[in-house]
């Protein structure tokens, strides 16, 4: 058997091209597309990308044109603004040529002052000649040194005269002392009297009360003004503890500088 009939005998499909070209056109139409609708879809897209295209050159291009008219303003100002600084500068030039050769003018002419004081300092000099040692000796330009001795010493004897007539400060205090007996059957009144039996230069005693403590007991509370230089708690509590029958002990309760 030949080649060619053995493809005879075969079951070829020779116009399957056909058959896919209708399949196609079945499915775009069961779709709703056709191949016009789509040619003028495509042709509309087209037309759009193209009016976009125009649209922003003629974006670009205003601006361009725009920014470029704001340069030119820009250069404009600048001009103006570089001329008038040229015109300052040539200003200060010429008052600063001015002030340097007024300068130089002052500098090479002497001032009318300096003239004034130049001429009139020779009629102010006096003249000093050589003579003898008496006519020396009766002239004292600075005074004698007794002189100002002599006032030195009347002005420090002002001074401590004027010292003494000033009143002295004198330092005091108020002291509040607690004076406490021994038990509740010390008489307090007694105990009062020898505290304030206690007498010395600088003391004086103010007024008194008793405070309960507890259990009875009271204690002495009372106040005393003191000149801090002569009388110190120290002594105080020492004198006022020497009445051993009625006080067991003394505490300063309140220290005011008056």
């Amino acid at each position: 058997m030949s080649g060619l009939q053995c493809l005879a005998a075969e079951n070829i499909w020779f116009d399957k091209h056909r058959y896919d070209e209708a399949e196609k056109r079945f499915y775009e139409g069961a779709n709703g597309l056709t191949a016009q609708q789509q040619q003028g879809g495509q042709a509309k897209a087209a037309q759009q990308q193209a009016k976009g295209r125009q649209q922003k050159r003629q974006h670009r291009n205003s601006s361009s044109q725009g920014g470029d008219q704001e340069l030119v303003s820009r250069m404009k100002s600048l001009e103006l603004e570089n001329q008038s600084l040229h015109k300052v500068v040539e200003e200060m030039r010429a008052a600063l040529q001015k002030l340097e050769s007024r300068v130089t003018e002052l500098e090479k002419s002497p001032a009318p002052a300096a003239v004034s004081c130049a001429k009139a300092a020779p009629a102010k000099q006096v003249k000093v000649t050589n003579g003898d040692d008496a006519d020396d000796d009766d002239i004292d330009l600075f005074g004698s040194d007794e002189e100002a001795e002599r006032i030195k010493q009347e002005r420090l004897e002002a001074y401590a005269a004027k010292k003494a007539k000033k009143p002295t400060v004198i330092a005091k205090s108020s002291i509040l002392l607690d004076v406490k007996p021994w038990d509740d059957e010390t008489d307090m009144a007694k105990l009062e009297e020898c505290v304030r039996s206690v007498q010395m230069d600088g003391l004086l005693w103010g007024a008194s009360k008793l405070v309960p403590v507890g259990y009875g007991i009271k204690k002495l509370q009372i106040n005393c003004v003191v000149e801090d230089d002569k009388v110190g708690t120290d002594i105080l509590e020492e004198e006022i503890t020497k009445f051993e029958d009625y006080v067991q002990s003394v505490d300063v309760a309140a220290f005011n500088k008056i």
